[in-house]
């Protein structure tokens, strides 16, 4: 669900920040139905994935999350980590945030005719709302977090979730920055193999 991040940690190639936005929606072996080209992107978005639920920080972060919300706890810290890549953008990135955001849907547009059809219509809310910089305040997050507690078959506290990250948002910043590091290491090390 950080879509915003994904996209960051693939670079300036196009092919690997669509397959990284899209990674959520793409199930099953790759390449599948898809280029071989986007299937390498949403390869990294799997191994990213992967990275985050064993770092010390992302587990962290999660253990930040009370009880209550806990079993969704990997689903907050990643809207969370989202929010605060979006909210201290200059900090991360030489660009602005909404020419950045731009580019990304317009990549996503580009190739929404190569990603399968069940993605197309939230790929377009996507780009139509402004969900990744609607991601730099907390009233997106809170939106973020409404929408996927509707959109869920069983009942959740997603909804409200936002609370969470206020209560320990200092501790989430810190677990951020160390994981983000990290996470540009791992996959600079991941391009360097030649996944």
């Amino acid at each position: 669900m950080n879509f915003l991040a994904h996209a960051v940690l693939a670079g300036d190639d196009p092919a690997l920040i669509v397959g990284g936005v899209v990674g959520d929606w793409i199930k099953g072996p790759l390449p599948g139905a898809l280029p071989a080209d986007l299937a390498r992107g949403v390869a990294l978005h799997r191994a990213i994935d992967g990275f985050a639920e064993t770092h010390p920080a992302f587990r962290a972060s999660r253990a930040r999350v009370s009880p209550a919300r806990r079993r969704y706890a990997g689903v907050l810290v990643d809207i969370f980590y989202d929010h605060l890549l979006a909210r201290d953008w200059a900090e991360h990135r030489d660009d602005a945030l909404a020419a950045y955001c731009a580019r990304v849907y317009r990549d996503i547009a580009g190739r929404l005719d190569d990603l399968p059809e069940p993605a197309h219509e939230a790929l377009r809310r996507m780009a139509d709302e402004d969900w990744l910089r609607s991601y730099a305040g907390i009233d997106g997050i809170a939106d973020v977090l409404r929408r996927m507690s509707r959109r869920a078959r069983q009942p959740n506290p997603l909804a409200g979730g936002e609370a969470e990250f206020v209560a320990e948002a200092a501790g989430f910043a810190a677990d951020f920055r160390e994981w983000l590091g990290d996470a540009r290491g791992f996959v600079a090390g991941w391009r360097e193999k030649g996944v």
